[in-house]
């Protein structure tokens, strides 16, 4: 089954770390995706681009309203994921503990659907 680990920390925590801390941070990061993709876990992943880039699109009677931005303010934001092919839920959680951000924020761990693809 497939899981969408999904990466949630303060955005301004780390941009506020030194750029030597940032970098180690990145190591770990590489480390880690190595990790993943080494044990054939890795489906996919990505950084996100600070919320700042964000942009919003809700319908509201039957009228698209885009706003600049984050769907809403938190004192955490979703910065990047991991798809990953597991075994079970506790696969997924013991691979998501493993997430650097781990230690400072929060990892969503959500199973995905599996989609049917109508025949053609």
């Amino acid at each position: 089954m497939q899981y969408l680990l999904l990466i949630h920390e303060d955005e301004k925590k780390y941009w506020g770390l030194k750029d030597d801390e940032r970098t180690a941070l990145g190591q770990e990061y590489g480390a880690y995706t190595e990790a993943l993709r080494s044990s054939g876990a890795m489906v996919g992943g990505a950084q996100l681009q600070p919320t700042a880039s964000a942009t919003s699109v809700r319908v509201k009677n039957g009228e698209t309203v885009v706003t600049d931005g984050p769907f809403a303010e938190t004192k955490e934001q979703l910065g990047g994921y991991y798809l990953v092919e597991a075994e079970s839920i506790d696969e997924a959680i013991d691979w998501a503990a493993k997430i650097p951000a781990a230690r400072t924020g929060t990892i969503e761990v959500r199973p995905l659907v599996p989609m049917q693809v109508p025949a053609s």
